[in-house]
């Protein structure tokens, strides 16, 4: 029997029980996490209610402890995108209100750029090049032609939150793209509307007050307006632009 005959009965080290199952660990983890946080129950704690009725002696903390507090904050919100914690944008808004809108901005962009790298590398690890190999048809040239334009479609989709954070990341890691594409267009992408809710989170001390004196907890939408949602998709349009004429220019010149 020939060497090459061999080799093909011979069971594949990447396909072995032991190398599986290193393969899913990452999302393995990133599920037990998320499972362990809803159990404890740590949704209560990243509410704008928990902020409310702690809001002074978060803040007093905050204020004798500028860089513990710093790092701690970076670190919960690495965790908590990287566990895909629905608290993203209650997190930024603490942000804002514990750290003001600069610092509290710089702060939320690097940790969630961070988490959701971690995420990303985890979904990839999994189900990247499995789901990749076996996508056909029109998926298929969506994903090529997301991955020719990375970053450009991935930054319009940053600039304007249509599809939630962790969907993002995941589909990201589908698409294979590469993880310096990946971290560029995630961090310059969530930088508007970062800081946009960490200056909303630096005046929420008075919506707060507000929403406790009708007797009920603020929500997000007490914050938002209707101006900072059209602003968000005015920005992704304008960024939209060079990637329509990148692919335009092509079909014409074949015409």
């Amino acid at each position: 029997m020939s060497d090459e005959n061999t080799n093909k009965h011979m069971p594949s080290k990447t396909t072995s029980l032991p190398g599986r199952l290193m393969r899913f660990a990452p999302v393995g983890i990133v599920v037990l996490g998320l499972a362990l946080g809803n159990a404890l129950g740590l949704q209560d704690y990243l509410s704008l209610g928990y902020l409310a009725e702690q809001r002074q002696a978060l803040r007093a903390y905050v204020d004798a402890n500028v860089i513990w507090s710093a790092l701690l904050f970076i670190s919960v919100y690495i965790l908590a995108v990287a566990f895909s914690f629905p608290a993203a944008s209650v997190l930024t808004i603490f942000g804002g209100f514990l750290f003001g809108w600069l610092l509290g901005g710089a702060l939320v962009a690097v940790g969630a750029t961070i988490g959701a790298s971690i995420l990303f590398l985890a979904t990839r690890s999994a189900f990247g090049s499995f789901l990749r190999q076996r996508v056909d048809g029109v998926i298929k040239k969506l994903a090529d032609g997301f991955r020719e334009n990375a970053f450009g479609y991935l930054f319009v989709i940053r600039l304007a939150p249509i599809f939630p954070f962790f969907v993002v990341n995941i589909a990201a890691a589908l698409f294979d793209i590469s993880l310096g594409r990946f971290v560029a267009a995630t961090f310059l992408g969530i930088l508007p509307g970062t800081f946009a809710y960490a200056y909303l989170g630096q005046g929420v001390d008075s919506v707060l007050v507000a929403a406790q004196a009708a007797g009920r907890e603020a929500q997000i939408s007490d914050l938002v307006t209707r101006e900072i949602t059209l602003a968000f998709f005015a920005l992704a349009v304008v960024a939209l632009i060079p990637t329509i004429v990148k692919q335009v220019r092509p079909r014409r010149s074949g015409i």
